[in-house]
């Protein structure tokens, strides 16, 4: 992924309007990002428990996407599996993310859902740089970039909900 600026990444939101964009907090490390191993600049919020944001390339361009979560969540003993990454995850490490579709539909309340890790690092899982807890990536037979195209072509099949 290129690396972004702030005004591009405030610019690049879709579902919702400019002055929320204008006001959302921005990750204070745009520098320091690993460019070249992210799918996806993802970040939570740290003022409202219960936002994430994500920003990614589509037709060349940055798109940016406000996401919802359940901002408390039982301590769930079971494992759950990002839908982005297939990286899985004890207690709350997988959260349904929520988006209000882009337009009309979403001002009118509709939204769309994905399972996705928590911390929004999918990039890194997929990659090694992250390492989840033991047993949260499988070996697979698939080659690192069809891991990579397959991450990337999930994340591009959720926007596009978000567009229908």
């Amino acid at each position: 992924m290129k690396p972004l600026t702030e005004q591009d990444i405030r610019n690049s939101f879709i579902n919702c309007s400019k002055g929320e964009a204008k006001r959302l907090s921005l990750p204070r490390d745009l520098d320091e990002r690993p460019w070249d191993d992210l799918d996806f600049l993802g970040w939570r919020d740290p003022g409202a428990p219960d936002r994430s944001y994500l920003v990614t390339e589509r037709d060349a361009r940055p798109v940016g996407v406000t996401l919802r979560f359940p901002s408390s969540q039982r301590g769930f003993l079971h494992r759950s599996m990002c839908s982005l990454c297939l990286t899985t995850h004890s207690g709350g490490g997988v959260s349904l993310m929520t988006a209000r579709k882009a337009g009309t539909a979403g001002r009118e309340g509709n939204s769309v859902g994905l399972y996705m890790c928590t911390d929004l690092a999918c990039s890194l899982y997929v990659r090694g740089k992250k390492i989840p807890e033991p047993g949260g990536r499988f070996e697979e037979s698939l080659t690192l970039e069809e891991q990579i195209a397959r991450t990337t072509g999930n994340l591009t099949a959720f926007l596009d909900k978000l567009y229908a």
